[in-house]
């Protein structure tokens, strides 16, 4: 204390003029530690952590290697430092920041230097960032030229010079810089400049990449050759100048050609439906963020064909399979492999651009395409088969009632014969017969899951619907010998340090056993043949339904159409239809559209891939007959024979039919009943052993379906008389 009043009485004896000035001296030197200390030490409120973990490019690739899409914020490819060649670091180090090795983060001779053109000019004309520095203001910074930022960019060099390695911070700012041309970082100029990784680029490439960056634009060896050129050897004699290249080598690189092989990316307008599904597989199955595929540096490896979407794509194109009343018919299609479930095709839509609405996966009302799913296939695990009858009539369900698109009614029809024609009747009285819950139980089975309870679904009236995605994942269980499995685009993922952090496992499901989806193949390939789905040509083997709903606004028009089918190897659901149906859009034609789209696909695929030519019965399941027609008898002629143990006996002849499955019922008639006294097989000739010369009889023939166990119409009674 009595020290402090010492000083403090010394002070006051000093001249008041000099007091002040040693006061002001002493506060601007204290300011001055302040700053320095603040410069020094305050570097961590400039630097943001995060800011320093890159923007890394996402690519979606094919199974082959063959990149389809990026997603970035900044097109990167972060590297290594230990994988970038001394001469590409010493060729940036040289034109960039020549005492990077020596400074702590601010070069102050640089400064002095720039301060000083700075006053002579009064204005900021001279810059003087050491690469630290750049890095700093690249990731922290704006580019404005004040003092106040270049005081924060100071701040952050020291911190980061503190706190990291050199060669830390020169792969810090080789991964971050921008090239032009959309490119970030490094590796990625030198795939896009060269067409390599920048491990395998010489001294000259590696110079002109260092000379592009102080101005991207002005230096593109694209755009500006010339100008690269002179910046490219300017760098080179920057190399010599600090020791790290001889002069003779010096004068090789600069009498090299520029050397570019520019890589121009692929442009496949045909895989952003395809990879619309991609992004929301990534986000449903591996809860990986659209903002963190555009950051993150992944690789997606896909499913996708090329020569498959890049075919269905084309066809799209042609008009002629889009009937409607006014422009703007749209159409969906995905095309999944069968024995795997991976999604190998995909259109969104006519003219689909990534963000639209992917039309594979909006709900539309599947009509007679969902009737297989719904009915035929839950019903045949019961105790029905592709030739149990059922009643085919005009029926009241409690005021719901099912007509048949030609308004024609047979009683009753087979299972097979009701789906090669698509019959609406028969296919409500089935659902109503084994239950609406049961039938949704196989529904929920193959992941197709509806709020509907009424009998609407056996014909596809849906509240709300399925997707053809969803529909073609239905169907593969019958291509997949009864089993289901959940389509998928993604085969593995890759993080950016080339872990493998996600893998498919196949997940089959048990829907139908290995005879009904046999049985199911079958009958859906007698559709193609002989039934609702013959429009169109294709020449190897095919099993589908087709599907159409009514227009609500405009009778004996479309609202949607639908094709689902398969062949051995793939399965495929088509849609066509419009966004929005109103008394101006529909549809004026039917099924018989996409049935001729999907098969014009599948010709076009074939002519490239030779596809599968028939389908193979499994081993354990018995194969489905084809349906017997019953002939029609119209000549039946009756006469004696003689010879044999019956000295008299009867014969009947007849012109039947050429099926030899075809049994023939002989009928005697009777006064009061008829008796059948036998039939043949395939014969149209028949031996009766008891009879009189002496008494008149009368005889006609039936034909007999043993299939279904009906018979057919009764012959004309012939008489057996002298």
């Amino acid at each position: 204390m009595k020290m402090i009043n010492r000083l403090y009485k010394k002070l006051l004896s000093i001249p008041k003029t000099v007091r002040w000035v040693s006061i002001s001296i002493i506060f601007i030197v204290m300011l001055g530690l302040i700053g320095y200390m603040f410069i020094i030490f305050g570097g961590r409120l400039v630097v943001d952590e995060q800011a320093l973990i890159l923007d890394a490019t996402t690519t979606v690739e094919t199974v082959d290697g063959d990149v389809i899409y990026e997603l970035y914020n900044e097109n990167r490819i972060p590297i290594d430092a230990n994988r970038i060649p001394q001469h590409v670091k010493d060729a940036f180090v040289s034109i960039e920041d020549r005492r990077f090795y020596k400074h702590a983060g601010v070069d102050f001779r640089s400064v002095v230097r720039a301060v000083y053109r700075d006053i002579i000019a009064l204005d900021k004309v001279e810059g003087a960032s050491t690469i630290t520095q750049q890095l700093a203001k690249n990731l922290f910074l704006s580019n404005d030229k004040t003092w106040m930022r270049k005081t924060k960019e100071a701040m952050a060099a020291i911190y980061l010079e503190r706190e990291f390695s050199k060669d830390k911070i020169l792969e810090l700012y080789l991964n971050a810089i921008y090239f032009g041309h959309g490119v970030y970082g490094i590796e990625a100029a030198s795939q896009k400049f060269f067409s390599k990784s920048i491990e395998d680029v010489t001294i000259a490439e590696g110079a002109l990449l260092a000379g592009i960056v102080n101005a991207p634009n002005s230096f593109s060896p694209i755009n500006h050759p010339e100008q690269a050129m002179k910046r490219r050897n300017l760098v080179l004699q920057a190399m010599e100048d600090i020791g790290v290249l001889s002069t003779k080598k010096r004068l090789q690189e600069q009498g090299q050609t520029l050397g570019l092989n520019v890589d121009d990316q692929h442009v496949y307008p045909w895989v952003d439906s395809y990879i619309d599904l991609v992004i929301k597989e990534a986000q449903e199955t591996y809860n990986i963020s659209l903002n963190e595929l555009h950051r993150g540096g992944y690789r997606l490896v896909v499913n996708i064909d090329n020569i498959i979407q890049e075919i269905a794509f084309e066809q799209f194109k042609h008009d002629t399979y889009f009937p409607g009343s006014t422009e703007g018919t749209e159409g969906a299609f995905i095309m999944i492999e069968q024995a795997t479930g991976k999604i190998k095709a995909v259109i969104g839509g006519r003219d689909y651009q990534l963000g639209d609405m992917n039309r594979v996966t909006v709900p539309r009302q599947p009509g007679s395409t969902l009737k297989p799913l719904a009915v035929y296939g839950p019903a045949m695990m019961q105790d029905y088969h592709p030739y149990s009858l059922i009643r085919d009539e005009k029926i009241d369900y409690d005021g719901y009632v099912a007509s048949n698109y030609d308004g024609l009614y047979d009683g009753e029809v087979t299972i097979y014969e009701a789906i090669v024609t698509s019959k609406n009747a028969p296919a409500v009285w089935l659902l109503n017969e084994i239950g609406i819950l049961y039938a949704k139980e196989y529904l929920e089975a193959m992941n197709l899951y509806i709020d509907d309870v009424g009998l609407a679904i056996a014909l596809g009236g849906l509240e709300t619907g399925l997707s053809p995605l969803e529909m073609a994942a239905g169907y593969q269980a019958f291509a997949h010998d009864g089993r289901a499995i959940q389509p998928y685009t993604i085969e593995r993922i890759y993080n950016q340090d080339e872990e493998l952090i996600a893998k498919r496992s196949d997940k089959h499901y048990e829907v139908f056993s290995s005879q009904v989806a046999w049985n199911m193949t079958e009958i859906l390939q007698a559709t193609v043949q002989t039934g609702t789905a013959q429009p169109g040509e294709y020449a190897k083997s095919l099993a589908g339904k087709t599907g159409s709903t009514q227009h609500p606004h405009v009778p004996g028009e479309y609202k949607d159409a639908w094709f689902v089918g398969y062949t051995p190897e793939y399965v495929s659901a088509l849609w066509m239809g419009y966004d929005r149906s109103d008394q101006h859009h529909y549809l004026t034609g039917g099924s018989e559209y996409p049935t001729k789209l999907t098969k014009a696909i599948l010709t076009e695929m074939d002519k490239r891939l030779s596809l599968v030519a028939d389908f193979r019965q499994p081993d354990h399941v018995e194969s489905v007959p084809r349906p017997i027609r019953l002939p029609e008898i119209t000549d039946v002629q009756a006469s004696y024979t003689f010879g044999g143990w019956s000295l008299i006996k009867g014969e009947l002849k007849w012109s039947g039919s050429s099926d030899t499955r075809v049994v023939y019922h002989i009928y005697r008639q009777q006064r009061d009943r008829d008796e059948k006294i036998g039939e043949v097989v395939g014969e149209t000739t028949y031996t009766i052993e008891d009879v009189s010369i002496f008494k008149t009889s009368y005889f006609y023939i039936v034909p007999y379906d043993p299939l279904t166990g009906r018979e057919g119409k009764p012959s004309e009674v012939i008489e057996l008389s002298l």
